[in-house]
């Protein structure tokens, strides 16, 4: 598996100054984000963009589409598709072969609203495809439509869908209502991507997204976690997605230093490095 960071890490920083950072600090592969690729293109191009990457010799290997709506029924999901297809054609141009939308809404559904979950889906699997690109699902924890992988994984394989993947945050995983046991429920190289982070020694209810921890500096079960990726036979990218402010305002090659050290020695342990 290769280390990345997440845009949002340093979302203080900006597109540019993020990445310079981090390339300093040896990060090789990386997470873009629209509200900071979104800035950079105020002033600057679509062209600029991809010669921060290639200047700074960084890899983009996801990228946060920064659309809502696309997984459950809701009045406005049209738009959300138009928008995603913008999206989908901007980063492809950057060289990204994975985007990715979380399930992020507080509505109330049925049973039946999970088979039309599944269809959507699938129409975001295929608009995907036609740039190239696989589409992933993050559940989220507080999520009322698609918070645990157990459901991820259900909805995905109902839509069934090549372009379409479950991606897996550690920190939603282990925060929220899941069980270790469930990554046994996984099939060979069926997840798209990984966020990596830990989660802090507090009571569950007192989490929130801000509390994400740099992998290693918390009580989540890392390692076993990463074993079980590996042996699903998942060899890609661990995207470390951090929101608390002393990451997100602080200087990104000091941050990314700090996360080079701490979460290369999880993989290591965990023998995925």
């Amino acid at each position: 598996m290769t280390l990345a960071i997440h845009q949002n890490t340093s979302a203080a920083a900006g597109y540019r100054r993020s990445l310079e950072g981090w390339s300093r600090a040896g990060i090789k592969y990386v997470e873009l984000t629209t509200p900071l690729l979104d800035e950079f293109l105020k002033t600057d191009s679509l062209a600029a963009a991809h010669r921060v990457l290639t200047d700074q010799g960084l890899t983009p290997v996801s990228a946060a589409c920064g659309v809502g709506g696309l997984w459950e029924p809701n009045p406005n999901r049209a738009a959300s598709l138009d928008s995603l297809k913008q999206r989908c054609e901007m980063f492809a141009t950057l060289g990204l072969t994975h985007i990715y939308a979380p399930t992020a809404t507080t509505a109330k559904f049925t049973a039946d609203d999970y088979k039309t979950g599944a269809a959507n889906m699938r129409e975001v699997g295929e608009i995907a495809k036609q740039f190239g690109m696989v589409a992933m699902v993050e559940a989220v924890r507080t999520s009322t439509f698609v918070s645990t992988l157990t459901t991820l994984l259900k909805m995905t394989r109902e839509a069934a869908h090549p372009n379409l993947a479950p991606l897996l945050d550690c920190y939603h995983f282990w925060s929220g209502l899941n069980k270790l046991e469930d990554l046994d429920l996984i099939r060979p190289r069926e997840i798209g991507h990984v966020h990596f982070q830990d989660v802090p020694d507090v009571p569950r209810e007192l989490l929130d997204n801000s509390t994400r921890l740099i992998p290693g500096d918390g009580i989540a079960p890392l390692t076993q976690i990463l074993r079980k990726l590996s042996d699903k036979g998942y060899a890609g990218p661990l995207s470390v997605e951090l929101f608390l402010p002393k990451f997100q305002q602080g200087d990104p090659y000091e941050v990314a230093r700090e996360i080079r050290q701490k979460a290369e020695a999880v993989m290591r342990q965990a023998r995925v490095a």
